[in-house]
């Protein structure tokens, strides 16, 4: 587990923030016209950048064991986190990724529809102390089910971070009852 001071954690929070503010890309009309994408991906290839992120996430995730990482880029967060913590981590996949059993959820996107699937075989959650990782918050629809998922399946979510929260689509409200860091918020 992390032994930063609370002070060390503000500071992490701050230069992840940045970093995340300098480096993302934007992409309008992708994946379909009037979505606006938030690329992360020059944050993750910039060293010092990824390692300000991972050691702010980390400093919330206090009290986990285990790290969920939401596919496809809370893999990458998520195993760095975990790491760093001393803590295993668990991939959240898109539907039909996984050999049966699973436990699945499924949910609605801003542009879509999706299904999320975790092992039922395995690996035993009860009880386990999870944080979720992803990369982005938009409408809350991907972090609300992989709650739902991992709580059905007998874990206690103690913590939810993400790196970027786009406000204005309301995904926190589809949280309240949650402790949930975002590294920026736009």
């Amino acid at each position: 587990m992390s032994t930063e001071s609370p002070r060390d954690a503000g500071n992490a929070l701050a230069l992840a923030s940045d970093d995340v503010a300098r480096l993302i890309r934007w992409a309008d009309d992708f994946p379909e016209p009037g979505v606006r994408f938030a690329d992360l991906t020059p944050v993750f290839a910039d060293a010092s950048a990824f390692a300000d992120v991972v050691d702010a996430l980390v400093a919330v995730g206090r009290g986990a064991d285990l790290i969920a990482g939401i596919d496809a880029r809370g893999f990458l967060l998520g195993a760095g986190v975990a790491r760093a913590m001393g803590a295993g981590v668990l991939a959240v996949r898109k539907a039909g990724k996984l050999p049966p059993p699973v436990h699945s959820c499924s949910y609605s996107l801003e542009y879509g529809s999706a299904t999320l699937e975790i092992p039922a075989d395995g690996i035993d959650l009860t009880g386990r102390r999870v944080l979720v990782i992803d990369d982005v918050l938009a409408t809350g629809g991907t972090l609300g089910a992989s709650v739902e998922l991992l709580e059905a399946a007998g874990a206690t979510v103690v913590s939810i971070a993400v790196v970027l929260e786009l406000e204005a689509l309301g995904g926190r409200g589809r949280l309240p009852d949650r402790p949930l860091t975002s590294l920026l918020k736009v």
